[in-house]
Order: structure tokens, then C-alpha cells, then sequence
């Protein structure tokens, strides 16, 4: 959905920040919103721990969500 980098397509350091205080959340948001539902899955059993740890790094040294699948 969102052509921009990051969450919702609001930019690499405002991801940055809204990653630390609710990545996991927002990750299952956004690959939802991607139509993703499979990877939507995977980050809600996931996403807690490993997945919010690497869309961390990914967001600083990419600029975009970590995405495992794309389906």
C-alpha cells in the first residue's frame, strides 16, 4: 500500500522511533494493510521478539521493514 520507506511510507527516523515503542504492532498492521497474510501471521507469532529485534536494524541500515515473505 504505502510506496514510502518504512511504516505507512512516514520515513526511515520517524519509523525508527514508532519501531521502538510499537514495532511489533505496527508491523502486523502494515503487512496487512501490504495484503500480506501470511506474513501478517508470522509477525504476530514472531513479531514479538525476533521480528521487532530486525525490523530495528533493518529500519537503521535500510530504511524499510524487515520482511521475511511476500505473500
Amino acid at each position: 500500500m504505502a510506496k514510502g520507506k518504512g511504516y505507512f511510507g512516514l520515513g526511515t527516523l520517524v519509523s525508527i522511533i514508532l519501531c521502538i515503542f510499537l514495532g511489533p504492532l505496527l508491523g502486523i498492521i502494515q503487512r496487512i494493510m501490504d495484503k500480506k497474510i501470511v506474513a501478517a501471521l508470522l509477525r504476530f507469532f514472531l513479531g514479538w521478539n525476533l521480528i521487532w529485534f530486525l525490523d530495528l536494524i533493518w529500519l537503521i541500515i535500510k530504511g524499510d521493514i524487515f520482511k521475511i515473505i511476500n505473500c
